[in-house]
């Protein structure tokens, strides 16, 4: 499989740090887990490899510490085919890292993550400046939350002066300046994000579409909030379209769940696929990821989600990549 679709992501690399207990620590206690390993991340480098292994042609910026952890997420994000030459090495702040808490129980799996920025704070405008004359060369920009808000706004501004599409990942939820939002195409918000930046917790179809009418009303154009086990939703401004989660037979680990979404669908959208089918391939891309354990370690290829798809009887509109 062969795409021409150029994908640019400008955003965060974090080494996850994954313990495993049957339940979550109380306030001043100690308990004993039951696992640990250490696997590549960060919202940024995670959405860059799942849309590599997709079959895009993805460039990554971002920014590691002269450290260990940071030299072995460039290798897995290359290993995957992600363009690495742009990423840069403070020598003031280390690779950040994520302390990724994973509850496993009968009653199910859940996730807590702490991240410690890091080297992912020192992203400044020099660092992305020679976009303002290349960023006309990419299909789709994605970006996150996990990286300063005014580099954020200023690769934005280069994509939307360039008439680049962009996506938004408002993860971890924080106030979305005005001019960012006029200049996004897509903004995808999971529901407790979406609850923190509109004010209005998501509990069912009715507060679901007024914590989109919130975003609308902020100026965003299209609007997808993921909702777990629920599906996710999209709005255009004018209809909602609610997408249902593929069949999960066990949740293994539920990190890299949104960030294997926002690289499914972008990489989709930017093939020229419709909203629709683009939702779809989504759910089935995050349904896999959240069968494996880790972050990059869980995204799926190309062919693992068209071969799930198939199973469930599902037309794949991704076959004309």
């Amino acid at each position: 499989m062969v795409m021409s679709e150029k994908i640019l992501v400008v955003g965060s690399m974090v080494m996850d740090l994954i313990v495993t207990t049957k339940r979550f620590c109380n306030a001043g206690e100690t308990i004993i887990g039951t696992d640990f390993t250490t696997a590549p991340g960060g919202k940024g480098a995670n959405q860059a490899v799942q849309a590599a292994r997709l079959g895009a042609d993805v460039t990554f910026y971002g920014k590691c510490g002269d450290d260990d952890f940071g030299k072995s997420i460039t290798a897995s994000m290359k290993a995957s085919g992600v363009n690495t030459d742009n990423i840069k090495v403070a020598y003031d702040a280390p690779t950040a890292i994520g302390n990724v808490q994973i509850q496993k129980n009968a009653t199910g799996t859940e996730n807590r993550i702490i991240v410690v920025p890091g080297a992912n704070m020192k992203i400044v405008a020099d660092d992305v400046a020679d976009l303002k004359n290349t960023i006309s060369n990419y299909d789709m920009v994605i970006m996150q939350n996990e990286t300063p808000m005014e580099t954020n706004l200023l690769v934005a501004e280069y994509a939307k002066a360039a008439g680049v599409p962009v996506m938004l990942n408002p993860a971890p939820a924080s106030k979305i300046p005005a001019e960012l939002i006029a200049c996004l195409t897509y903004i995808s918000p999971n529901e407790h994000e979406a609850a923190e930046i509109t004010g209005i917790s998501i509990t069912d179809d009715d507060t679901l579409c007024a914590a989109i009418k919130a975003l609308h009303d902020m100026g965003a154009k299209n609007v997808i909030i993921t909702l777990g086990k629920n599906g996710c939703a999209f709005s255009d401004g004018n209809t909602i379209k609610k997408s249902p989660c593929s069949e999960i037979e066990q949740v293994i680990d539920p990190t890299a769940a949104g960030d294997s979404f926002i690289g499914a669908f972008c990489t989709a959208v930017a093939s020229g696929v419709g909203i629709e089918d683009a939702l779809v391939f989504a759910n089935y891309t995050a349904g896999i990821t959240v069968s494996r354990m880790g972050a990059q370690t869980s995204l799926p290829t190309f062919n693992e989600v068209v071969s799930a798809m198939d199973k469930k009887g599902l037309e794949t509109k991704v076959y004309s990549w």
